[in-house]
Formats: C-alpha cells, sequence, structure tokens
C-alpha cells in the first residue's frame, strides 16, 4: 500500500483493552460520529463477508448511508469493513478500507483506524473532507468513554 493512499489515527486510551473492545463494538453509536452528528446502526453481522450497515445524521435533518460489508473481524483486536460491495455482493462505488485495531501498550490500550484508499487521489479527497479532525474526534470521543468509571 502506497503511503499516499492511507490516512490514520491513533490514539492511547488508559483502559484494558478488554474494555475498550466492549466499548468499540458494543457502543459504536455512542462514539462512532462527531458530536452533534450521530450514527445508527441499521444492521450488522460481525463476520468476514457480513454486512455492516448505518446511517449518519446530521443536527440540520442530513441523512448519510453508510453501507458495506466486514472483510475481517477478529475478535478483541480487529475489524475491517469496505464500501466496495454492499449486501449479496453488489459492487458499490468504492471509497476506501476501514481499519479499527487494539492492541495491548503498556498499562493501556493502543487504538488505531486506518483508511486505505484506491487512489492517492481519493485519499487527498478524504483528507480535504476533514479525516485528521473527523476520525481525531471520534477517536476522542472513544477514548474519554473508555476512561470513564
Amino acid at each position: 500500500m502506497s503511503e499516499n493512499t492511507e490516512l490514520s489515527v491513533t490514539r492511547l486510551i488508559a483502559a484494558r483493552p478488554d474494555k475498550v473492545w466492549d466499548i468499540m463494538v458494543n457502543r459504536t453509536e455512542d462514539w462512532w460520529c462527531p458530536k452533534p452528528w450521530r450514527a445508527e446502526i441499521d444492521q450488522q453481522d460481525r463476520r468476514p463477508m457480513g454486512v455492516c450497515n448505518m446511517t449518519f445524521y446530521g443536527p440540520d435533518g442530513e441523512q448519510s448511508p453508510q453501507n458495506g460489508v466486514y472483510l475481517a473481524y477478529d475478535e478483541g483486536k480487529r475489524f475491517v469493513t469496505t464500501d466496495a460491495v454492499t449486501a449479496d455482493f453488489e459492487p458499490a462505488g468504492p471509497f476506501m478500507i476501514g481499519i479499527w485495531e487494539i492492541e495491548p501498550e503498556g498499562e493501556g490500550t493502543r487504538y488505531t483506524a486506518r483508511a486505505r484508499h484506491w487512489s492517492a487521489e481519493t485519499a487527498k479527497q478524504h483528507e480535504e473532507m476533514g479525516f485528521v479532525e473527523g476520525w481525531g474526534v471520534c477517536a476522542d470521543q472513544l477514548k474519554a468513554l473508555c476512561e470513564a468509571d
């Protein structure tokens, strides 16, 4: 993968990996979108080639469907999705492959989210859309949830 087609954010979270994973996958709607936007899971089948559909809702009534499939689902470690295909293997306008992973680091957990694109142009478009800020806010929201209690 060429360096100019991948974007990423990472955070060190002061919580055990099992807690971070639980919040990542079971409280997705609480951290997935930068507020005041919100995400609602429409359909989810957590396995390779399982459906991964959600809708983003904006504060002014905007709606943005995010439909795709899981390419990998490694319990407690990572999940990988793409919008290149949807349910029943229907081709879609591919934008990216998303990779969300965690690993133990010291007494906490390293969270990393990556977006791999088909071209440098698409990666640049995603960056100009606010990737670093948007995915960074989501990482911060996840971190805050995991470090609470």
